[in-house]
């Protein structure tokens, strides 16, 4: 059988991903894998991202469940006796994953068919608790696809050239003055968010700090010929091979004063 392709890259900072709603350490093995890995495995919106371990900050693949077709139990032995085996199965191949007993196992079947059916299963055995958590992973991610569609369709500044790599998830197609009132009306999400500059042709950050009242600054960020980003902070300027790169390089600079602006609610609700 074919491997479900799993995308291997560094990917970017936990605070950049869709909201977690359920991880802990699997095995994996795909078909071209001669043993498995063990990983941390966190379920992100209807993706799942592997980490090396549970206190790294970038992932190492992830997995996007858009083309899920089923996860079922293995019944196969494993040299651990206590460990729960299942695969899982995508149109384009499948995937041997291990957790570490059978309650891990059937809570991941019951995340990811939350996630991916938008409904709660009613074929696993579930204590009542477990369901209530189920039902609102249903609601969250059900918001976080509203979501998603109302920024697709939301009116932006045109970007008259293509971006490289994965979009952040602070990134918002919205103008200078929107990107201030969102980050002034929601505080507690962030900081710093990206958006289309105003020439169409660059991208900016912008950024608020409470300094006895709000301060916005607002940096340009310019796509380079040869590939990736510069910031426009200072000189010399700072080069970022991706826009996650970006996003880092100011919470680093920053030393974790700015964080990314993730808002989970329905972007026409907020401006």
């Amino acid at each position: 059988m074919a491997t479900a392709p799993v995308t291997q890259r560094t990917g970017g900072t936990r605070a950049q991903l869709p909201p977690c709603y359920y991880e802990g350490y699997l095995e994996k093995r795909g078909a071209k894998e001669k043993v498995s890995r063990r990983l941390w495995t966190c379920l992100c919106g209807n993706t799942l991202f592997f980490f090396n371990n549970a206190k790294d900050s970038h992932y190492v693949e992830k997995l996007d469940l858009s083309a899920f077709v089923s996860l079922i139990d293995d019944g196969s032995r494993d040299r651990n006796l206590e460990a729960a085996r299942m695969n899982l199965r995508m149109k384009d191949g499948e995937i041997k994953l291990t957790a570490p007993n059978l309650e891990a196992r059937e809570l991941w079947k019951g995340f990811i068919y939350s996630v991916v059916d938008l409904s709660v299963p009613t074929t696993l055995t579930l204590l009542p608790g477990q369901v209530h958590v189920l039902k609102e992973v249903v609601e969250k991610e059900r918001q976080r696809r509203r979501a998603a569609r109302s920024l697709a369709r939301a009116p932006a500044s045109p970007l008259s050239v293509p971006l490289v790599g994965e979009i952040p998830a602070c990134f918002r197609p919205v103008s200078r003055t929107e990107a201030e009132v969102l980050l002034e009306r929601h505080p507690d999400c962030g900081n710093m968010l990206l958006r289309p500059g105003r020439d169409g042709s660059s991208l900016a950050v912008t950024t608020r700090q409470d300094l006895n009242g709000s301060v916005f600054r607002h940096y340009r960020v310019t796509q380079k010929l040869q590939g990736g980003y510069i910031i426009d902070v200072e000189n010399p300027q700072i080069p970022c091979p991706t826009l996650y790169d970006v996003i880092n390089a100011l919470v680093e600079k920053t030393a974790g004063t700015l964080q990314p602006f993730l808002l989970e609610e329905p972007y026409e609700e907020n401006i």
